[in-house]
């Protein structure tokens, strides 16, 4: 009998892409000034990380077997 192997959401190249993206992001607007950071920053950055975010919910959607 054949064992099964199962994707990971690691590997997925569009997740860590995505997760490597919100990171850089992250990075970038912690460095901003205040007022940048209260009115750009933490939209950009949610926006951000919701991609890596709705990828995993898609991933997991559906049980395997």
């Amino acid at each position: 009998m054949q064992e099964k192997n199962y994707l990971k959401l690691n590997d997925i190249s569009a997740y860590k892409g995505s997760f490597h993206l919100s990171n850089y992001v992250w990075n970038a607007v912690v460095k901003w000034d205040y007022f940048a950071k209260d009115t750009v920053g933490k939209q950009f950055a949610r926006a951000i990380d919701s991609i890596s975010a709705n990828i995993a919910e898609g991933f997991g959607r559906y049980k395997k077997g």
